[in-house]
């Protein structure tokens, strides 16, 4: 089995990627705000998307592009209809 540069790079890759799933995990669950909280998961699910795609890369199965589209779509979904509770918890009072 050959090892490509592109291996190696989609292992650094893997390995900051969970580093900074751990820092943004920290942030979810210390968060002293509702709002922290839910940049922490937005962070949280793009940092997934993030390891889908290095996966993709390493794997070189495009199969998983789907479920990272996927997962952006709900994602933003889910930020837009957080922004508009927070926007009416906050804003409108």
């Amino acid at each position: 089995m050959e090892f490509s540069i592109i291996d190696f790079a989609a292992l650094v890759a893997f390995g900051m990627l969970i580093l900074s799933m751990a820092i943004t995990f920290w942030r979810l669950v210390k968060g002293p705000t509702l709002p922290d909280r839910v940049v922490a998961l937005d962070l949280f699910a793009n940092l997934t998307i993030g390891m889908i795609f290095t996966l993709v890369f390493y794997t070189r199965q495009t199969i998983y592009l789907d479920v990272a589209v996927f997962i952006a779509l709900i994602v933003f979904m889910g930020n837009v209809a957080v922004s508009r509770f927070l926007k009416r918890r906050f804003h409108d009072k």
